[in-house]
């Protein structure tokens, strides 16, 4: 299949500087630390490290669910930090996808219908909205699956219906949190080969896991301490180190 989109020397993302810290005075807590990451266009990017390492914060900054102390988040250049509010919404829904260990889909709407919501969001007219969830349901394996509700699908059914809908705006970037948190050994290496389809489509991809054995099914991983990368590492050797 051809690649979604061309390369692009200008990052996808990119976290320069950014500190977040949560309270005030003596009770504040520094969850991130002059924390600097780059995501280029095509990465598959893990995102490793211990509890309050800084590394869901990270994601929530690079989904745009919040906001940092300081420090800049480009996202296709755009200074992300001095949108407003509506403004990060409207990011949210055309520019990002979000894939998280619990599937968050509508218990009485169908595969189609959840797939269609966003669109809906995006105001894509009704006739394509049904072209482009169908054919997006196909693409995850899932094309005679259109009129089950999540209740009649499995575990591995269910994420793959939450990764059609998290495509189906041809995001910029696709984040998922420990996307196979839920699920079974057999049923997490379904899930992770349809991440390895769609990278290769041209999809950038980063990933929060805890499991060294689904890390390194990506081409860079970064190892989160204390609220900054402590080393990003390609099949396990470091490439490079932040001071």
């Amino acid at each position: 299949m051809a690649e979604l989109h061309h390369r692009s020397i200008q990052p996808v993302a990119e976290l320069i500087g950014i500190n977040k810290v949560y309270g005030q005075g003596d009770l504040s807590v520094k969850a991130l630390d002059q924390l600097n990451l780059t995501v280029h266009d095509g990465d598959y990017l893990a995102v490793m490290g211990a509890s309050g390492s800084g590394k869901s914060t990270a994601m929530n900054i690079l989904g745009c669910l919040d906001r940092p102390t300081s420090g800049s988040y480009l996202l296709n250049g755009v200074m992300v930090e001095q949108l407003d509010d509506d403004a990060l919404a409207e990011v949210r829904n055309r520019s990002l996808g979000f894939v998280f260990q619990q599937f968050h889909l509508l218990p009485q709407a169908t595969a189609l219908e959840n797939v269609i919501l966003p669109m809906i969001y995006a105001g894509i007219p009704a006739v394509e909205r049904r072209h482009r969830a169908v054919e997006a349901l196909k693409r995850v394996g899932l094309g005679k699956r259109l009129d089950n509700k999540p209740n009649q699908l499995s575990g591995g059914q269910q994420q793959r219906v939450a990764i059609a809908r998290a495509i189906i705006n041809r995001p910029a970037l696709l984040l998922a949190d420990e996307p196979t948190g839920a699920l079974d050994s057999s049923t997490t290496a379904e899930v992770l080969d349809l991440f390895d389809d769609l990278h290769a489509q041209g999809i950038t991809l980063v990933m929060v896991t805890h499991e060294d054995d689904v890390a390194a099914r990506a081409q860079r991983i970064a190892r989160f301490q204390d609220g900054r990368v402590k080393e990003i590492s390609s099949s396990g050797k470091p490439l490079r180190v932040n001071p």
